[in-house]
């Protein structure tokens, strides 16, 4: 026996798959204008005769502009078409380069040797086409000396010049003081 408050309701949900193109039965055109293979228009006829068309082929047919009056269709092998698409993508992928935000932080009384080997390791970012931010935190009675912080950021640039410029001025915001290098073309 059930009882009536342990009914759970059914929900149905619909998932629809998004596909780029429209494909085979999928297009519900009348009408529609077909190219082949080979790029030939072959003119405007029903969805049914273009589809009867690319099977004699073994080829598919893909909607490519469905915007258009009559929407255009073409006869392709359409696994072969997303292969290279993705291949494509891949490819631009990998041409691209992204640019990181590196940070190098100091102090408003850090030492000569110091901010030696802290500006040779920006300017091995700065060389591999990253941008640096390069910051000062100011700690208690230090806040009352800014123009000390300011000494060592101009300081600190005059060590990297060689392979950065300013894209950003030193500002303070706040307690901290940064700028923005970024490597010289």
């Amino acid at each position: 026996m059930v009882c009536p408050f342990f009914i759970a309701k059914k929900i149905w949900r619909c998932f629809i798959i998004a596909n780029e193109h429209q494909i085979n039965e999928q297009i519900r055109d009348k009408s529609v204008r077909v190219i082949s293979e080979n790029g030939e228009q072959l003119g405007v006829m029903s969805a049914r005769e273009a589809m009867v068309i690319a099977e004699q082929k073994g080829l598919d047919l893909v909607k490519v502009s469905p915007n258009a009056v009559p929407p255009v269709c073409k006869i392709m092998d359409y696994g072969k078409f997303k292969f290279e698409q993705a291949k494509k993508q891949r490819e631009a992928k990998k041409n691209q380069k992204i640019i990181e935000m590196k940070e190098m932080r100091l102090s408003a009384t850090i030492d000569r040797h110091d901010l030696e080997v802290k500006a040779k390791s920006v300017s091995k970012f700065l060389k591999s086409g990253d941008k640096v931010k390069v910051s000062i935190r100011f700690k208690g009675r230090q806040m009352a000396h800014t123009e000390q912080g300011l000494a060592v950021m101009n300081g600190f640039f005059a060590m990297v010049e060689d392979s950065a410029t300013i894209e950003k001025q030193a500002k303070i915001e706040g307690r901290n003081m940064f700028m923005i290098l970024a490597p010289k073309n």
